[in-house]
């Protein structure tokens, strides 16, 4: 196999100079130029990218961190992150962290190590605020996912999830339910945060009292839907209608209603959030919050790249809205199943 210097001794020229074309270090004439082309065709050689790439610090290697690679909605941001990404000629590494915050510092570090040019971090809880600001203090070129942290000093892409949040619970008021539960995500999580204060700000603009016990914690996953649900439906006046935070746990709640034997939506109204591919095939098809999934992640990767052109860039934040999709887990009260 040719190394630079068999091009170097073919082309008459030093080895310092064919470094310089290569690496287009330093300006080479150019007769020197097609001399060491030349050389370099003959030769079959073909230059190390890799270790081209480490000697200019840039790898063309993107990470991205995300707590559950099983939960559709998380995949599908990966997926527009990896779409957007390929196009511009970059790789990316993807850590699942399982929403541990052990292992979210462990890929961190390795990310780190492994030279990525910058990180897509989508946190699994509040206890990731530390971590995140101590990457973007290292200069690190990072984009926050579906978290808003003002005093970490990132890029971010969000969704108005307040918005989401009103635009279900409206849905359902306007269906004419008064007892409506709500099952939401971790507390310590804006996107659920902010779902649970559009809840609360549409019972308001309507003069509904908000009973705190129709406000149940979940986790994001079907089975939190599922015994959150029971524990509604158990209450001595429980709800004629839930808004489940996430489309897992919205089907989690109407499994649940199907086995208390309520009927959706004749007897119990679920709406969700994410609109997730799941959503439009379970029985009854989900009424839900869609939001841009995969334009997120686009969008995060093209956040990152301009980062990667113009280090000076300030923080961004970018906001994508929400729409409300109807089907038929919804209807108004006392409609028969």
């Amino acid at each position: 196999m040719a190394t630079m210097r068999d091009v170097a001794k073919h082309a008459g020229v030093s080895v310092t100079t064919v470094s310089h074309y290569i690496n287009k270090t330093r300006r080479v004439s150019d007769e020197l130029q097609m001399r060491i082309s030349a050389a370099m065709e003959a030769l079959n050689y073909q230059p190390n990218a890799l270790a081209r790439s480490l000697r200019r610090k840039i790898t063309h290697s993107l990470g991205i961190i995300i707590p559950d690679s099983a939960n559709p909605f998380f995949a599908e941001v990966a997926r527009g992150i990896e779409d957007a990404s390929f196009e511009q000629d970059y790789n990316v590494f993807l850590c699942n962290t399982d929403g541990n915050p052990k292992k979210e510092l462990i890929y961190a570090n390795v990310l780190v190590e492994k030279q990525v040019d910058g990180i897509l971090f989508v946190a699994s809880a509040g206890t990731a605020h530390d971590l995140m600001r101590t990457l973007a203090q290292r200069k690190i070129p990072l984009v926050l996912v579906d978290r808003d942290l003002p005093d970490v000093e990132a890029d971010s892409v969000l969704v108005n999830n307040r918005l989401g949040g009103y635009q279900a619970t409206r849905h359902l008021i306007d269906l004419g339910h008064r007892r409506i539960g709500c099952i939401a995500g971790p507390s310590d999580l804006t996107p659920s945060a902010e779902r649970v204060t559009g809840y609360r700000q549409a019972l308001a603009e309507c003069s509904i009292p908000i009973d705190e016990s129709l406000i149940v914690k979940g986790s994001f996953h079907y089975q939190s839907g599922f015994e959150a649900a029971q524990k509604l439906l158990s209450l001595p006046e429980p709800p004629t209608a839930i808004f489940a935070c996430n489309d897992l746990m919205a089907v989690g709640a109407i499994s649940a209603a199907i086995k208390s034997g309520r009927s959706v939506p004749g007897q119990l109204s679920v709406v969700g959030f994410d609109d997730i591919q799941l959503a439009s095939y379970v029985n009854p098809p989900l009424t839900t919050v869609a939001q841009p999934t995969y334009d997120v992640g686009m969008l995060a990767a093209k956040l990152l790249m301009e980062r990667l052109q113009d280090r000076d860039l300030p923080p961004r934040r970018q906001y994508l809205e929400t729409q409300l999709v109807i089907r038929e887990s919804t209807a108004a009260v006392g409609v028969p199943a």
